[in-house]
């Protein structure tokens, strides 16, 4: 294949500073959860963006200082000379493949608690510190001495970055979390004297840090700067017009502009709430103030799209974080003229919870992500079979399509069946919830792939039995035929099945998808999953015209998504529809017209009107076929949510590892199925 000319314009070199990246394609910096922890897993995975035509290859922000300490979070540490060779290694494996790698330095000011370290955070003004659990602490207002201090330690970093072989060279004031833009926002920088004030005064310290890093490293290395252009909280804060005229003071001294928007749940919206390219209202404004790069970000996965920013001079570069993490070989897809290969982004922002949550990247559409290293798993390639055999799949959801399409592509012989119409199972059914339409596209993905295997063979309403599957006579057997929601109260806070009188109208999610709607029209839906199910079932409710209660044991509604970045969002739309929020109870019982709530913290019951109730509790799996084939002697193994109910992307990792598995001898339970690094004693 050819690339199409219309998209020669995205492969044209571009000149940042004194180096000059081969394409127009950048990954920005994005946190993965691996940082110094994961030395080697973190190299790999970002090197894997540059074999796959990313130009230039940035980290996650690097703590410049021990006062800048964002535990428990785990991201790159440059305190001293004895993390360099952590750091060079990523360098290097960005350097492999012919793109520039990029370090984003960063103090957080008094969004670092200092945990680890245990010192005193510092901040341009004094004020409670900002944390994800609210810790008691308080940063202190630096003094002039901290600020000369503060630009010795960025100057030290950058000499460092330059040591260990980085080619951009980050002054970061963005997302709420760099200091520099907490001197620049009237929110958070109280001070009166040179720092303080007018936006003059507030853009000193970015202006004297440019000027430092420039004169520190400037010489071979490219000097960006990052800037959210809006903090969304009027005029108390960033807006921008007034960040516009902060660039328009500074605008041809770095090399390049990385525009963002703050905080982070701003930056990353899922597809639930914004479209492609929803950021380019903040930032068109900024080609017009400045001759040097510009880069900005919108979850961007069209190359048409693509074009059109670069076109109209909303930006010279595509920036990407999420869509580089769903298919690293992105832009040598687009240059090989393989559109149809894309794996696009679905914008669950799965891949920020594994931030939150300390442990490392996934990726939904991408079970390689942060694979690539400790299971040595590659995106595009997987070795070949080591002989003819013959594999059915029972189930064509998410694991089983992933399955399918990674052993058809090591040659195997496969045959996917699934009892349904259409294929994608939990995938299809949830893919038409309210926000989640994206989402079709790992069924999509994998049913293109699949189309593309003549070794593969998919029969829809094809129910399984294991006379059926006998008679087939296959080598293995791979069952994957999912999970149903409970309706019998258990989950996390229920534990005894609660069994509700007939009379009762009750139902599941697995009904609302299936097109079934509540006979009353008042409704309690009772959350204990706390992920985005909930959430959407209430939402689907009230736009149909029922009147809604939300019962959550948690304070808030769909509290897991906290660590997705769409919680505020969330509840803000309930609320809007006129959904009713009630935290910290739980139903514990049902009967005809009401349930009974228990509180959470005492423990009191009391009642609660309901004409139909909506149980979004916990699922069970649907592995009946399983169990029947390993009492008939058959060889069969099962998978996903088959095995465990979880997410997608856990079913999607699921359909792959056992493809990756097959035909290796099996593992002791004591054997650790991947590679992992040792911290070795001083």
């Amino acid at each position: 294949m050819t690339r199409d000319p219309r998209y020669d314009i995205l492969f044209e070199p571009v000149r940042i500073g004194p180096v000059v990246a081969r394409n127009r394609f950048y990954q920005v910096p994005h946190c993965n959860g691996m940082g110094y922890r994961d030395a080697s897993a973190l190299a790999a995975m970002r090197g894997m963006k540059a074999e796959g035509g990313w130009a230039v290859v940035c980290t996650e922000m690097v703590e410049i200082h021990h006062t800048a300490d964002v535990s428990p979070y785990v991201e790159l540490r440059l305190w001293s000379d004895h993390d360099i060779p952590m750091l060079a290694r990523i360098a290097e494996k960005v350097h492999e493949h012919g793109s520039l790698a990029g370090i984003e330095l960063c103090h957080s000011g008094y969004t670092a608690n200092n945990l680890w370290t245990r010192e005193v955070p510092m901040a341009a003004s004094p004020m409670p510190t900002a944390s994800y659990f609210n810790d008691p602490i308080q940063a202190r207002g630096m003094d002039k001495e901290d600020i000369r201090n503060l630009r010795r330690a960025h100057r030290k970093a950058a000499l460092r970055s330059k040591q260990a072989g980085f080619d951009l060279v980050y002054v970061y004031a963005g997302h709420g979390l760099g200091i520099f833009q907490h001197f620049l926002s009237r929110a958070t920088n109280f001070r009166t004297d040179e720092y303080g004030g007018s936006l003059e005064n507030r853009a000193r310290l970015l202006r004297e840090v440019i000027e430092d890093t420039k004169d520190a490293v400037g010489d071979t290395c490219a000097v960006p700067v990052r800037i959210a252009m809006s903090e969304f909280i009027g005029s108390a804060g960033l807006e921008p017009a007034e960040v516009e005229d902060a660039i328009a003071m500074m605008a041809e001294l770095p090399d390049l502009w990385d525009l963002s928007l703050s905080d982070w749940s701003k930056d990353s919206q899922t597809s639930r709430f914004s479209e492609e390219g929803f950021q380019e209202p903040y930032i068109k404004g900024v080609k017009k103030l400045t001759t040097k790069p510009v880069v900005g970000v919108g979850r961007y996965t069209s190359p048409d799209t693509m074009v059109r920013v670069i076109k109209q001079g909303i930006m010279d570069m595509i920036g990407a974080a999420r869509p580089s993490i769903a298919d690293p070989y992105l832009p040598n897809k687009i240059r090989d003229g393989r559109l149809e290969d894309i794996r696009e982004c679905i914008g669950c922002n799965v891949c920020v919870t594994h931030d939150y949550t300390m442990t490392p990247l996934r990726c939904t559409q991408n079970p390689s992500m942060g694979e690539e290293w400790r299971r040595g798993w590659h995106p595009e390639l997987i070795r070949p079979k080591e002989e003819d055999r013959h594999i059915l799949v029972v189930g064509a959801g998410p694991s089983g399509l992933e399955a399918a399409r990674a052993l058809g592509q090591r040659g195997y012989q496969v045959t996917l069946a699934d009892k349904a119409s259409q294929p994608g199972g939990r995938v299809t059914r949830e893919s038409r919830l309210p926000g989640l339409a994206a989402w079709a596209r790992v069924r999509d993905w994998r049913l293109l792939q699949l189309d593309k295997l003549p070794n593969v063979s998919l029969y829809l309403e094809s129910e399984m039995t294991p006379e059926t599957v006998a008679e087939l006579g296959a080598d293995q057997v791979l069952v994957t035929t999912g999970a149903k929601w409970l309706r019998d109260l258990t989950g996390r806070h229920v534990v005894v099945p609660f069994h509700h009188p007939e009379a009762c109208d009750v139902l599941t999610p697995d009904d609302l998808m299936a097109g079934r709607r509540p006979k009353a029209k008042d409704v309690v839906l009772f959350d204990d999953d706390h992920y985005y199910m909930g959430g959407v079932c209430a939402e689907l409710l009230a736009k149909d015209g029922h009147q809604v209660t939300l019962v959550t044991p948690a304070a808030v509604a769909s509290s897991f998504t906290k660590a997705s970045l769409e919680q505020k969002a969330i509840q803000a739309r309930l609320l809007k529809a006129g959904v009713k929020i009630l935290a910290n109870h739980a139903v514990v019982a049902i009967a005809e017209g009401h349930v009974t709530l228990e509180c959470a913290y005492t423990g009191e019951a009391s009642p609660l009107a309901a004409g139909s109730v909506v149980l979004v509790t916990a699922r069970r799996p649907v592995d009946g076929l399983w169990q029947a084939l390993a009492a008939a002697g058959l060889p069969a193994t099962r998978a996903g949510d088959c095995l465990a109910p979880g997410t997608i992307a856990a079913a999607v990792h699921a359909g792959r590892r056992f493809a990756e598995e097959f035909g290796r001898p099996a593992l002791d339970f004591l054997e650790i199925p991947f590679k992992r690094e040792v911290t070795a004693l001083s």
